[in-house]
């Protein structure tokens, strides 16, 4: 189970943003999956699991505690997750 959790976060990108930063326009910041298993439990992080729907609902691996959010709606959805707290968004 360990090495097909690990599997998985080998095989998403992983990108650590301040949601002020997107919002000014700066670039991401990539993260490997050792630095973002190390945040896991944190409570000053957020992760955020922007995959599309069909590859969120058929992945047999997910992050605990990872909310799903629809990147195409980013904007509707960007203000509701504190400023003042690690953001982190990933994909496959």
């Amino acid at each position: 189970m360990k090495y097909r959790v690990a599997a998985a976060l080998a095989a998403v990108f992983v990108f650590q943003i301040f949601l002020a930063s997107v919002v000014a326009g700066a670039e991401a910041v990539r993260m490997d999956k050792d630095d973002l298993k190390a945040l896991l439990g944190e409570p000053n992080v957020v992760i955020i699991d922007v995959r599309a729907y069909t590859s969120w609902f058929l992945a047999g691996e997910k992050i605990k505690g990872a909310v799903r959010e629809n990147y195409r709606n980013f904007d509707a959805w960007a203000d509701k997750y504190p400023k003042d707290k690690t953001i982190v968004l990933y994909c496959t």
